[in-house]
């Protein structure tokens, strides 16, 4: 293996050509400018012949991003490598990227030439570019299913031509990793003069290999790795960036090899180019997808708060996050809760984290994702201090605009269950009404509130509610992502205050 190896970063380039994404030069720039923060070794900026923008563009990031070699694409034809050049020119680093496709398949039905005409062709336009600037890349393209003993006949030609670097191309992610590694050896075994320069391979992740063959590639001699950030390309897009580093970073102790990259960069470029391409991480993804250092088995929480390495190979603060996150749900353990409470600045006793955990295993059920906003409703609620004379087993709501909103509430009391049905003026009304028939007396509802603790369709609503029973006075708060179950422990909250200030016979009264 190279004791080091060189990062091509392509996103402006084939990761603009990402379905849906156009950059304007303004946006290259921005990219530009943290790619060079990120180090990569090559910027490819784009396909200067393809557009007047995209020349402008390539142009723009030549003559401001300094302190790193500026890449432009070109065809095997002169007017392509006399544009590359013209925008490139002012670049510190100036490179020429010149290519034409060497597969069966691609020579016959695309280009329509023979195995010697595209040999020709590769040989002159490499010296064509040489005229001017000494780094000229050659890229075999479709390498992947080209004949390799056609392969190491051209690269050894355009090495003989001048070319400072051969690109090995899976232009459509069709080989496999081992086959993958076994073409680069065999290339580096069996072209002359290729110790002189660099070998490069460009990986499409068409079946979800592009990584994977790249760092086959790094084990059998390659010394440069074409990638874009967020895996972005053509078709299922490259090779990650991100990936690749981490894995290198991660696995040092296997690939003993270095690069230039600065990894806690890497979170900061990644969030970029997604904000400007519009093309988000799916949250799953390596290295900087949204949930790769969040953890919300409980299991994985207590391994994890206990030892990080537990379950995290790498770092959040390698990469530039701040720390990694302990998402809260159905899954979560109390030991996780409990974590997240102290977090948040509560320091309860072993009972009423208990309490409160139960609650929250309760929310969890219902609501996908637990805020801290919803978490500081559940430790605020302190209707478990009161003890629950009456506790909601159930209940069952009709109610419509062309209907007569009915209830069916059903109230545990001391180990029995009482059921009773009443209609209302809305569904709140209804319940109220049914629970008024079960506790058999004549409470008045002074006042109603109804919030939302946290944001989203599934936020916790809260109830606030005031009754009153002759001059006595009982305030009540209930919380849940159903309205309704709010308002019926809010109602049942103040009742229970009610029968715990001034004893169950105020119930009997009325």
């Amino acid at each position: 293996m190279s004791s080091r190896i060189k990062i091509f970063d392509t996103t402006l380039r084939d990761g603009e050509q990402t379905p849906g994404v156009n950059l304007n030069i303004q946006e290259k720039l921005e990219i530009a400018h943290q790619l060079a923060s990120l180090k990569v070794d090559i910027i490819e900026a784009g396909f200067p012949v393809a557009s007047t923008g995209d020349f402008e563009a390539v142009k723009a990031v030549a003559q401001n991003v300094k302190g790193v070699t500026i890449c432009g694409l070109a065809r095997a034809l002169e007017k392509d490598i006399d544009r590359a050049w013209e925008a490139v020119q002012y670049s510190d680093g100036p490179r020429i990227h010149t290519f034409i496709a060497t597969s069966d398949i691609h020579m016959k039905y695309k280009l329509k030439m023979n195995p010697d005409e595209v040999v020709e062709r590769a040989v002159a336009m490499v010296k064509h570019a040489k005229k001017y600037c000494d780094d000229v890349e050659f890229s075999a393209e479709d390498a992947g299913r080209s004949n390799p003993q056609f392969l190491y006949r051209i690269f050894g030609e355009v090495i003989k031509a001048g070319a400072t670097v051969i690109n090995v191309p899976d232009t459509v992610g069709y080989t496999m990793p081992l086959e993958f590694g076994s073409l680069i050896k065999g290339i580096k075994e069996n072209v002359l003069g290729i110790e002189r320069i660099d070998i490069s391979v460009h990986c499409h992740n068409d079946l979800g290999l592009a990584v994977a063959n790249s760092l086959a590639a790094i084990e059998n001699g390659a010394t440069q790795i074409e990638c874009a950030i967020n895996g972005l390309g053509e078709r299922a897009g490259n090779a990650a960036v991100e990936e690749i580093i981490m894995s290198l970073a991660t696995r040092m102790d296997y690939y003993n090899i270095g690069y230039n990259i600065d990894t806690t960069q890497i979170s900061k470029t990644s969030k970029l180019v997604s904000k400007l391409t519009g093309i988000k991480c799916q949250p799953n993804k390596a290295v900087v997808g949204a949930n790769a250092f969040a953890h919300e088995s409980g299991i994985h929480q207590h391994g994890v708060l206990s030892e990080k390495s537990t379950y995290e190979i790498m770092t959040p603060e390698s990469i530039g996050l701040k720390q990694n996150k302990m998402v809260l749900g159905k899954l979560s353990g109390k030991h996780a809760f409990e974590d997240k409470l102290k977090e948040m600045g509560y320091n309860l006793s072993v009972d009423e984290i208990s309490k409160a955990f139960g609650k929250f295993k309760n929310l969890a059920d219902k609501k996908k994702k637990i805020t801290d906003r919803d978490i500081e409703a559940l430790v605020q609620d302190k209707t478990f201090e009161i003890p629950q004379t009456f506790v909601l087993d159930s209940f069952q709501i009709n109610s419509g605009n062309k209907l007569i909103s009915t209830s069916v509430i059903k109230i545990q009391k001391g180990g029995r269950i009482f059921t009773e049905a009443a209609t209302g003026d809305g569904p709140v009304d209804a319940a109220f009404n049914a629970i008024g028939r079960i506790i058999g007396t004549g409470l008045e509802l002074n006042e109603y509130e109804l919030g939302a603790v946290s944001e989203g369709q599934d936020a916790l609503g809260e109830v606030k509610v005031r009754i009153s029973l002759d001059d006595k006075f009982s305030n009540g708060r209930g919380i849940s992502t159903d309205i309704i179950e709010a308002s019926i422990n809010a109602y049942l909250n103040a009742i229970n205050k009610m029968v715990y200030e001034h004893g169950e016979d105020i119930l009997n009264r009325g």
